[in-house]
């Protein structure tokens, strides 16, 4: 039989809040987790430049939000906990729910189906493995509990279709700004001999290793590399220059643009570069960028206010 738990929240005044964390772990829980809008907001303020818009639903509900959550056994024994915790802070009222142990384990699951993208490639969630594959697509066995991509969103998808026909039998693919590795996993699928995926996150590399791995994909076909290929020349080197059949970055207009200087440096003869994750209302800005480092737009795709553009030079 599961453990059953309260999930313990204490609405608390934003400039109240170190105070309180301090009692409740000084009474001994050490568990906290914090929710503040001026910690969000700061979030957003100092990574601006990786997104051009922000979840209306997260940022609903984290606006005004200021509150200490935390865990107990939902028990005799977790009553007597809480009260314990709760010493010298009476003058807050908290609110409780009650969970089991398999709800934070599993209960998100049922928000994941397979999802077809484009003509040949099947999403598939990696606990649904052993459902069957339609004929003709090649599936993608994803995590959708890791950080990251998951190939829900309109521009993941729209790269993917532009990758799909892009790719040929025996080559090489970079992806820049590969996140969970959603796009170089699918290019290798889908029939390229090898690809290297590079992140400004260091935690994308693991992600996008185990992501690779569910897919029976090792490390001499995808190498995975942490920094930022606009400021590192040593990295850029290990990119392989002129040597790759297809260039892709699915990030947001304000890195694409540089990346547009030095993408094409990367590109063996005849190659394209896909760039997606392009709001429409920036378009403008990253075609003249694009343009003006001599390349061509030759496709493009939208949806539901997103872009994506497949170039040559």
């Amino acid at each position: 039989m599961s453990e059953q738990w309260l999930e313990v929240t204490l609405p608390v005044p934003a400039e109240q809040i170190d105070a309180v964390c301090n009692i409740l772990t000084a009474n001994g829980m050490t568990g906290l987790v914090v929710e503040e809008e001026g910690d969000f907001l700061r979030f957003l303020e100092q990574n601006r430049q990786y997104w051009d818009y922000v979840d209306e639903e997260l940022s609903a509900r984290m606006r005004g939000v200021s509150r200490v959550k935390f865990y107990v056994p939902d028990s005799e024994e977790g009553q007597r906990q809480l009260r314990a915790y709760l010493k010298g802070l009476e003058r807050y009222e908290p609110q409780t729910v009650s969970l089991r142990e398999e709800d934070w384990a599993t209960s998100w699951q049922k928000y994941y189906q397979p999802i077809p993208v484009g003509q040949r490639v099947y999403i598939v969630p990696e606990w649904m493995r052993s459902e069957p594959v339609p004929e003709g697509r090649v599936p993608l066995y994803l995590n959708p509990g890791l950080t990251f991509g998951t190939g829900s969103h309109a521009t993941t998808q729209l790269c993917l279709e532009l990758l799909e026909e892009a790719v040929t039998p025996g080559c090489a693919v970079l992806d820049l700004g590969c996140g969970s590795g959603i796009l170089a996993i699918a290019a290798l699928k889908l029939g390229a001999e090898r690809a290297i995926g590079v992140d400004i996150d260091p935690k994308a590399v693991d992600v996008a290793y185990e992501n690779a791995a569910m897919n029976g994909i090792g490390p001499d076909r995808l190498t995975v590399l942490a920094g930022d290929v606009l400021s590192d020349h040593v990295l850029s080197v290990r990119l392989g220059r002129g040597q790759n059949k297809v260039v892709l970055a699915n990030i947001v207009a304000d890195v694409i643009i540089p990346l547009s200087a030095v993408a094409g440096q990367f590109l063996a003869p005849g190659g394209v570069f896909l760039c997606s994750g392009i709001l429409d209302e920036r378009e403008a800005e990253v075609r003249a960028a694009l343009e003006k480092n001599g390349f061509t737009i030759t496709k493009r795709l939208e949806r539901k206010g997103w872009v994506a553009l497949r170039c040559e030079r």
